[in-house]
Order: C-alpha cells, then structure tokens, then sequence
C-alpha cells in the first residue's frame, strides 16, 4: 500500500534520528506489531549487521510470540537473538501490584542495556507509538529511566499508522490484534503464579482455534471470566458445551461470558486517579 506525505514524512524522520546515532542498535522484539515495525525500519535503515533484534521468553509470554519472532526475522532478514529468565523471580511481580509492568519493564531493559555495552551497542530501542503516551502504561516510566530511545512515539506515528507501515512492508502481523502479556489476566493484587499463567494460555489458545481474534480469558480463580466482542457471543453459545469441558480440564470451575464485551485494559478499571496518575505513563 501507499503511504500518505505525512507518515512519509514521519518514516523519514525516525530513518535519520537511527542513523545519526552513529553505530549500531538493539531492538526489543516481542513479536507485536510495534516492534516488527521498529525492527524492520531499523534493519532498512542501518543494515542487518547493525541492528540486533532480541526477543525474550519467559512465564507471561506464549511459545507462539517467540516463534513468530524468529519467522519474521528468517523471512525479512532480521538479526535475532533470544534470551530467557523467569519473570516469576523478579522482586514485586508476582505479587502483582498496580505497577507490576514498570518491575517486568525494568527488568527487561535492565538486562538489554547489559546486552547492548557487552555488544558495544549505542541505543536500545523499543516500539512504543505515539498513542501509547494516552494510556496506563506503567512500564513506559522503566523505558525513560533506562535510556530506551522509542523512535516511533517520538516521531509522533500512531497505532494506525504503524499497521499501515507494516502492511506497507509486508510484515504479516500487520493486523495482530494487541495482546499484552498473560499476566495482564490476572487482576491486580492476585498472585501470579506458572500454573495461572498456563491456565489462561491454555485456555486463549483453545479460543483462538474457535476464529476469535480480539477477546481475553480473565482469571478469577475457579472462574474464567471471557471478554470477546459482542458480534462472537453466538460463536460461544454455540461452542458452549466444549468451552466447558475443556476449561474443566484446565482447572477452572466456572466460565462466564461478559456481557460487556471485549476491552482491552479492563481490569485497570479498579485503579483510582492516583494510583494512574502515580504509576502510569507520567510517572
């Protein structure tokens, strides 16, 4: 597809500010459609040998997001490394407090920036856009402390426009809805724990079998609480009885529909204005 003069414009933009960084970079690659975006851009820019793309596995991601990280980078000729610890260890996560993104975020960044002096690296990169700014986003406050540059916000491209610059590129997660991690199912001040983790994605894949595309799985102990759009509630009513033998033999009790349909965020519903304004993305 065509790109409009403006997001030209603003492709142009992060294209010089990556390259008067004067060496080479490492992207954090999640398999999102941000990062594919970031990493791509970077790699046309500065060449394959100088981007590094690092995606890393743990508890709260699925085997699926890393291996659509390593067929993009096999497809689109990205440099990628993957690098694995247990996110379940890191002080205050499993606890699950409000602010639980900026502990996971500062771990992460923490480790690249290790990654990127050992490399000799100038820059980490993140796929942050300029819509992310308007939203609970507490990891944003570990992206700033630890230096992160994201070229994408700062260059003012929106959602809609990275999906338009990876339809452009022909990256084919262009259209991936956004699934922040496993761990976002779990409200706030309930432990997080494996067998939690491997309930809910256990239980999205199974949905995702079914053709939904945008809902979430929400653990509330014995009970699976489904978020999908209003328009899929024939497709669970219809499937009602499987839904319920396979989430039994996950561990869950009870499955509930939400009459309220998909909303990405939900859970952050509980939070007050000062916990956000605190924790969030000016914090």
């Amino acid at each position: 597809m065509n790109l409009t003069a403006d997001l030209e414009e603003k492709l142009r933009a992060v294209e010089e500010s990556l390259r008067s960084l004067g060496g080479d970079v490492l992207v954090a690659l999640s398999g999102g459609v941000d990062s594919s975006v970031m990493a791509h851009v970077a790699t046309k820019s500065l060449g394959t040998d100088r981007v590094l793309c690092v995606a890393a596995r743990s508890e709260s991601n699925t085997e699926g997001d890393i291996s659509l990280c390593r067929r993009l980078a096999s497809d689109h000729g990205w440099r990628l490394e993957v690098i694995e610890y247990s996110e379940l260890a890191i002080p205050n996560y499993a606890e699950n407090p409000a602010n639980r993104c900026y502990f996971c975020k500062g771990e992460l960044y923490g480790r690249l920036d290790g990654l990127a002096r050992d490399r000799g690296v100038v820059a980490v990169l993140d796929g942050s856009n300029a819509d992310d700014a308007g939203d609970y986003r507490p990891g944003l406050r570990a992206v700033r402390e630890r230096g992160v540059m994201s070229p994408l916000r700062e260059a003012a491209i929106t959602k809609e426009e990275v999906r338009q610059l990876a339809r452009h590129f022909g990256l084919p997660n262009h259209d991936k809805p956004s699934s922040p991690c496993l761990s976002s199912r779990i409200p706030y001040g309930e432990t997080i724990t494996r067998e939690k983790l491997e309930q809910v994605a256990g239980a999205e894949e199974w949905l995702r079998g079914l053709g939904l595309r945008e809902f979430r799985c929400r653990h509330h102990g014995t009970v699976a609480r489904l978020e999908v759009l209003p328009e899929d509630f024939p497709l669970l009513l219809e499937h009602r009885a499987a839904i319920l033998k396979e989430f039994r033999k996950l561990g869950f009790v009870w499955v509930s529909l939400d009459l309220a349909g998909f909303r990405s965020g939900s859970l952050n519903a509980v939070l007050d204005t000062e916990t956000v304004a605190t924790n969030g993305t000016q914090g």
